[in-house]
């Protein structure tokens, strides 16, 4: 009798089962390699070759002498970007160079402050001033290339994001090449040195600041997180991390960097990565967005919910007076708010 269409004959059967039991056992071995610890192990042996190629002097290397010229024996260092709208004059470097130099404990660490300059305007700047480390970051093709970012870049505009996401790619480059680093926005003015707070404890690969603290340090997923003021530690994890968050700009436009991160870890990047991070209390970490309530404890403040350069610098020295009023032997042992961010308020009008 020939064999109708719906009868299989019993080899080819067997043969689909074993087909089937074969894809599944690469599905499971596929997964297991990249959410196992193999596939973490993986990882880090990728960010380990990176940072052995790093560890060893290349005289080419323009990036890895300027991170071992400004980094402590550990290998850390504090980074700054600034553009030639930041550098001008009276501007917003001047206020940041004045906080350092002014601040409790602050001005031994200018000299591990790396300041990165987007244009050669604001790389000449940064060498006539003297005594500072500055670095010109190479023009690149690309979304977000060095294409004209020199003029000020009001908040949210086109080059205001290309230069964030700029930033973002650069930093990254820094941790493959196995340094931890500090880094800070031109509009934080340093009161104190904030090292002795920005210790990771329990493996935390990343201490970052907030716009509005709800007083849980370790809910970052609730906490509103802001890319001006971090504490990232070079590893595997943060290498991946800063990867993914730069490639994620091509499936977020018109998106600022900060905007992209915090929808990451809402969508279990952090976890996902075993990145362990910390958000910082706005009461030592503090910004225009929230004061802190006690101007005595503030290590940094941030200049941010504010619109244009101009406001920030006028709202900014009115903090660098308030600091020095604060430090001064009159006013020693009083407790003393920041006086209103009223240009500041306005710059959204």
């Amino acid at each position: 009798m020939g064999m109708r269409i719906f009868d299989r004959p019993e080899h080819c059967t067997l043969s689909r089962v074993v087909a089937l039991s074969a894809v599944c056992l690469v599905v499971v071995i596929c997964t297991y390699a990249t959410s196992s610890p193999a596939g973490d192990a993986r990882k880090e042996q990728k960010y380990n070759i990176w940072r052995r190629r790093s560890s060893v002097f290349a005289p080419d290397d323009d990036l890895e002498v300027a991170l071992r010229g400004a980094a402590f024996a550990n290998r850390t260092l504090i980074l700054t970007v600034l553009n030639e709208a930041y550098a001008e004059k009276d501007g917003l470097l001047d206020l940041f160079l004045q906080s350092l130099r002014e601040g409790d404990g602050t001005a031994q660490l200018i000299d591990h402050v790396l300041f990165v300059a987007m244009d050669r305007q604001a790389f000449r700047r940064c060498r006539s001033l003297g005594g500072l480390r500055c670095y010109l970051l190479r023009q690149s093709g690309g979304a977000d290339g060095n294409d004209d970012l020199a003029s000020e870049q009001l908040y949210m505009s086109d080059g205001f994001i290309r230069m964030m996401w700029r930033r973002i790619r650069f930093l990254g480059d820094v941790l493959k090449h196995g340094y931890s680093f500090i880094f800070t926005d031109m509009d934080v003015m340093w009161l104190r040195n904030p090292f002795p707070r920005l210790d990771l404890v329990d493996g935390e690969d990343l201490l970052i600041s907030c716009d509005k603290f709800n007083g849980e340090a370790r809910d970052y997923v609730g906490n509103e997180l802001n890319t001006g003021f971090f504490f990232v530690s070079s590893s595997g994890r943060t290498a991946a991390l800063f990867d993914e968050w730069h490639a994620a700009r091509r499936s977020s436009p018109g998106m600022k960097e900060q905007d992209v991160l915090n929808a990451m870890k809402r969508r279990g990047a952090f976890r996902r990565l075993g990145v362990r991070a910390r958000v910082l209390d706005t009461a030592r970490f503090s910004g225009f967005c929230q004061d802190s309530r006690d101007a005595a404890r503030v290590a940094t403040v941030h200049a941010n919910c504010c619109r244009t350069k101009r406001a920030k610098v006028a709202d900014l020295r009115a903090v660098l007076r308030a600091a020095r009023r604060m430090n001064s032997t009159a006013a020693a042992g009083l407790r003393m708010r920041w006086p209103a961010h009223t240009e500041c308020v306005r710059s959204w009008a």
